[in-house]
């Protein structure tokens, strides 16, 4: 196929702006003021709170919802922020259903919990808008340390050892900071360029550098990091995508969708972004749902996600599947892919209905075409890149509990790191306590 040609079935320009502006909007809108009051009155600010135990960054969130209730809201921010920097974007891409809010005692009690997100959201949007930077660094400790990768875990190790009186230059492979919050969170979860919004407000601390263009491998290895720098703490995210193990996997139609995602998510023109009539996700996290409903909003007729588990196997929440269903997404259990036929290019997918004795899948020899002129891949992502002589756990670098790789003076978190979910509150959580650990082993205190 000719370049720049697109195959057939695929075509920008479905939907007219105005729609694709009213697809897009915000999923969960802010509230106002009065609202945020009335919703923080719910709150019964137990004592050993379970949302508080369940947050993976252990933000007190019976102390910042008394602190909206009594009119502080700047005030609540600077407690959320305290334990988690990038407490704006986490508000809006949280799984809280299955967090915070699954736990919530007005969850147990009415089946309706706190909105803990929104108030999340509201405290820290208003502290943003204010302009105002709650930290100020402490007296130069004359450490520089290296972060490889600006996304949720880099800015947020970056952060911490800013605040605590060090240097940090982050060396971040793509144009733009942010990782997975720039370029992999749907757009209707991200609105108004919020992601690079809250970069640019989180540099505010003063002492980090962000040079981009810059990647292990390109430019920069790991021995000439340690040489020039302190310490280092890798944040490489996961780069590779799995195979599609399927006759026809190469064919014109077929594409990863986190990189369906990026090009949605940097497009200055929605109505110029190319989807197919008919498309096929082969997943079942967030990034398969995510996919499948932006594709749906962009125009695409019949959207499937095919998963080759069972619904209460799959990744991604109940709130995100009932999302996907009420924006016409169809989703399929129990079918994994065998063939992708068409000539040259994608037309029909071929799937095989599944079993699962014991944890064991297998397939059951019994089929089911779709049709499908586009078929996403979202099938995970693995660790590329990298440096040689780590040790690997998993597929990915291992690490102790404060983030030590094997190599000393090497720190590790985020999705590359083994251990924990792939979440972004999770990756802030192991970029924060990895710079309390760098900044101690710098200080000659571990």
């Amino acid at each position: 196929m000719a370049q720049g040609q697109m195959a057939p079935g695929i075509a920008s320009g479905r939907l007219s702006r105005d729609e694709l502006t009213s697809n897009f909007s915000d999923l969960h809108p802010a509230y106002a003021p009065h609202e945020a009051a009335v919703a923080a009155d719910r709150c019964y600010f137990c004592y050993d709170a379970p949302c508080q135990t369940a947050c993976p960054t252990d933000i007190d969130i019976p102390l910042f919802i008394r602190q909206i209730q009594a009119g502080q809201s700047e005030a609540a921010a600077r407690t959320i922020l305290s334990q988690n920097i990038l407490g704006g974007m986490c508000a809006r891409v949280c799984p809280t259903e299955t967090l915070c809010e699954e736990v919530c005692v007005r969850e147990t009690a009415e089946g309706k919990p706190v909105e803990i997100g929104r108030l999340q959201r509201h405290a820290t949007d208003t502290l943003m808008a204010s302009g105002e930077h709650p930290f100020e660094r402490a007296p130069a400790t004359g450490k520089t340390v290296a972060v490889v990768g600006a996304g949720p875990a880099g800015l947020a190790c970056a952060h911490r050892l800013a605040m605590l009186g060090n240097d940090v230059v982050i060396h971040e492979a793509k144009a733009k900071s942010g990782g997975l919050n720039e370029f992999g969170i749907a757009a209707y979860k991200s609105t108004n360029n919020f992601a690079e919004a809250e970069v640019d407000w989180l540099l505010k601390i003063g002492g980090i550098t962000v040079e981009t263009g810059s990647a292990l491998g390109q430019g920069i290895t790991l021995d000439g990091l340690q040489q020039n720098y302190d310490a280092v703490f890798l944040s490489i995210g996961l780069a590779g995508v799995n195979a599609l193990r399927a006759d026809g996997a190469d064919k014109d139609g077929v594409r990863d969708a986190v990189d369906f995602i990026a090009d949605l998510r940097q497009s200055g023109d929605l109505s110029a972004l190319p989807v197919g009539r008919n498309v096929v996700v082969i997943g079942g996290g967030m990034t398969a749902i995510d996919a499948a409903v932006q594709s749906k909003l962009l125009g695409a007729e019949n959207v499937t996600v095919a998963y080759r588990r069972s619904r209460t196997e799959m990744g991604a929440s109940g709130f995100e599947q009932d999302l996907a269903a009420s924006k016409g997404v169809k989703l399929m259990f129990n079918v994994q892919p065998v063939a992708v036929h068409g000539n040259g290019a994608a037309v029909e997918i071929e799937l095989e209905y599944t079993s699962s004795q014991g944890g064991s899948l297998s397939g059951t020899g019994e089929t089911v075409r779709l049709r499908a002129d586009q078929v996403f891949k979202a099938i995970g992502q693995s660790l590329e890149g990298a440096p040689d002589g780590i040790a690997l756990e998993g597929g990915k670098i291992r690490v102790d509990e404060n983030g030590r790789t094997s190599i000393s003076g090497v720190w590790a978190g985020g999705d590359c790191a083994s251990g924990g979910e792939d979440l972004t509150v999770t990756a802030v959580a192991e970029g924060r306590d990895a710079a309390m650990d760098i900044h101690a082993s710098l200080a000659g205190s571990s």
